[in-house]
């Protein structure tokens, strides 16, 4: 048996572009028909069925949820905002607060308003100034019924899809491109972390929690070779902790998202060989997602203790898996459960964990093949059907224990 502290937040995660629908003032929206993409159409219509979703999630016993805004429903031409959809999100935040539920805001969940895309984006010097005059007025808005916010959501990961590997808008191929928005996310999140304390004084609230949601993988090196074990360093500096160590001192906690493992094969001690070979030959082979993804706890465990260095409170602030077996599912938040208690028992100071996804959802370049949600949604009927696994969750989150 294993039991949780009281104050645990318990709950799950969405993100507005993957959920609410009709987000056309977002850059992915043109894109996706640009490029012949499957659109994101109506996704969950959470924008209006956001009161069903979360008496679900109460009866799930979830008490905490994180939720993003979207910049291009707030400001959907440059320097105006929108009265009508703060007033939106104020309700829906309001909402989760009539059910006891904790809200926990990210700011920028991948997706960009068009005119800020037209402007260079995030490459752009400006894209600083505009990020910060977007947080000042959300963060005014909301500021009386929110505590947590992340401002960034898996920065790495943003610059590794939009402009080096090309997926994901702009499919940009660019080094140079990417260092530019990496250093400008940067400079984004330190500068809206001071922003967003000093609103916080100055209307003399208490302290927020500002962090970020950090997407970290397990790097194993398959053959412990020394070159192997130099690109496990090199990685797990590069990909993990580098942009946590540059913004180390404007973090309340640290928001983990943490799915996979890399098995690192190296073939040669070139940098990119170093930086992103994997082992092909399936050694030491695991479970998988449906999206083939490596299915492994014991990461978890281990990054946990890597980052007790930094003496902050971690929010695990995404974990899931897609899958068509429940059962899985169910066997994957158990043994992730696990890990968490076991490092939590090392000292690792875990405040909660948000199960990714509340909902079945749009999964970005995946389209609506891939189901990660404790609830199933039929996407021509709207229909949502609790999944057996988020009961056994919800029974966890009710008792704090899992047996």
């Amino acid at each position: 048996m294993f039991k949780f502290p009281q104050d645990f937040f318990w709950g799950a995660a969405t993100s507005s572009y993957q959920v609410e629908g009709n987000n056309s003032n977002a850059d992915w929206w043109p894109w996706e028909k640009k490029v012949g993409h499957v659109n994101s159409g109506e996704a969950c219509r959470h924008y209006e069925l956001y009161n069903q979703d979360f008496d679900l999630a109460k009866e799930l016993n979830h008490n905490a949820h994180r939720l993003s805004i979207e910049w291009s429903r707030i400001e959907p031409e440059e320097g105006k905002f929108s009265e009508v959809e703060i007033k939106h999100y104020i309700d829906v935040i309001l909402a989760l607060r009539a059910r006891n539920i904790e809200p926990m805001v990210t700011l920028h969940h991948f997706t960009n308003p068009i005119w800020f895309s037209k402007l260079g984006g995030w490459e752009n010097k400006k894209s600083v100034d505009c990020f910060l005059r977007y947080c000042d007025v959300v963060t005014r808005a909301l500021a009386p019924y929110v505590r947590y916010w992340m401002t960034i959501n898996e920065p790495t990961i943003f610059i590794s899809h939009s402009y080096m590997f090309g997926f994901w808008p702009p499919q940009a191929k660019s080094n140079w491109r990417a260092r530019a928005v990496h250093d400008h996310l940067i400079v984004a999140h330190i500068k809206a972390y001071a922003l967003i304390h000093k609103i916080y004084k100055e209307s003399n609230l208490g302290k927020p929690a500002v962090s970020i949601a950090q997407h970290i993988s397990a790097l194993v090196p398959c053959l412990s070779s020394a070159r192997n074990r130099f690109a496990v360093y090199l990685r797990d500096w590069l990909y993990n902790f580098e942009i946590l160590n540059k913004i180390k001192h404007s973090m309340d906690f640290i928001g983990l998202n943490y799915y996979s493992r890399q098995l690192v094969d190296t073939e040669s001690w070139w940098i990119g060989s170093l930086l992103w070979d994997v082992c092909k030959k399936n050694h030491d082979p695991v479970k998988k997602n449906s999206l083939g993804w490596d299915i492994y706890p014991e990461g978890l465990y281990q990054i946990l203790l890597k980052l007790k260095k930094y003496n902050l409170p971690v929010l695990i602030t995404e974990n899931g898996i897609c899958t068509a077996d429940d059962n899985l599912r169910w066997e994957f938040v158990s043994d992730h459960l696990k890990s968490i208690h076991r490092a939590m028992e090392e000292g690792v100071n875990v405040k909660g964990y948000l199960y990714w996804s509340l909902l079945d959802n749009f999964e970005w370049d995946k389209g609506f093949g891939p189901r990660f949600g404790l609830i199933d949604i039929d996407y021509k009927t709207q229909k949502r059907t609790v999944k057996e696994s988020a009961k056994k969750l919800g029974q966890v989150s009710k008792t704090g224990v899992l047996p």
